[in-house]
């Protein structure tokens, strides 16, 4: 009896040990002073997230119509691969806002909040890695723009930066997904659509900074944009990573690309520790 009462509380103990430090996926929201509203987020923290050590991050970013929920939903394991990885995943919700600070609109700032607001914020209140090195962005469709536009215009704050299924070119496609409304019409402000694409941000890209990953399904109707990113990085000698399979513009797709992808933010998370 006496020793069947200390497995009993031997097993307690452990059950209590594991619960402490079980992964967790939180909903925050955060207050945007640049835009003045509040903005929910879902958190995905790893297994021993309570144990006083500090953790990279991943800045993961919905398509078009999506939300904060969008890749826990597409991807229920998340929590899992944060825990085998060690990571803090973060997932914003930047509504339909390509991830720009708009031209038009002066209280869509979204650029401004990831970078500016919520990463302070996260820094502040959670076991990050607060530089450049412990920070990752990517994200699906008008997220992998997203991913590609704050990687490329903030190399100081993103140490890499990734997209699946792109909209890494905007400007064939001036009629959809509400571009128009954030920078005007197409016909009538060309200049601003350059300016605002992520293929013509090359220029601000560095040596070696940041690493890039890019895939898209070859069914993918943002396909050729990515092809013609990939070969003008080719010739402007920027290292990355690209990778096609056959898949469409789908949650299948998605599900299976975010594992590669945060495989590799996870190698260049230990490379850059050491």
């Amino acid at each position: 009896m006496i020793l069947r009462g200390r497995l009993t509380w031997i097993f307690l103990f452990a059950v209590i040990g594991a619960n402490a430090f079980a992964q967790r996926v939180d909903t925050i929201t955060v207050y945007s002073p640049s835009m003045d509203i509040h903005v929910r987020n879902v958190v995905i923290l790893p297994e021993k997230a309570e144990s006083g050590q500090s953790f990279p991050v991943i800045y993961l970013l919905h398509g078009y119509g999506g939300d904060h929920k969008s890749w826990i939903q597409i991807h229920p394991e998340l929590p899992g691969l944060a825990s085998r990885y060690g990571l803090i995943i973060v997932c914003p919700d930047g509504k339909n806002s390509w991830y720009w600070d708009s031209p038009v609109h002066s209280s869509q700032k979204y650029e401004t909040y990831v970078t500016r607001e919520l990463i302070p914020y996260m820094d502040g209140r959670y076991k990050t890695l607060p530089h450049k090195n412990g920070r990752a962005v990517t994200g699906l469709s008008m997220g992998g723009h997203g991913g590609l536009w704050l990687g490329f215009r903030h190399p100081d704050v993103f140490g890499a930066c990734g997209s699946t299924s792109g909209g890494v070119d905007i400007r064939p496609f001036p009629d959809n997904w509400e571009m128009s409304q954030w920078l005007g019409s197409y016909r009538e402000n060309k200049a601003r659509w350059d300016e605002h694409t992520v293929i013509n941000q090359l220029y601000r890209i560095q040596s070696g900074s940041p690493a890039i990953i890019i895939d898209c399904g070859t069914e993918d109707f943002f396909y050729e944009v990515n092809e013609a990113l990939h070969q003008k990085l080719l010739y402007h000698r920027i290292p990355h990573d690209y990778l096609t399979r056959p898949g469409a513009h789908n949650a299948a797709y998605w599900k299976n690309s975010i594992e590669y992808q945060i495989l590799f933010f996870h190698l260049f998370f230990n490379t850059k520790r050491h």
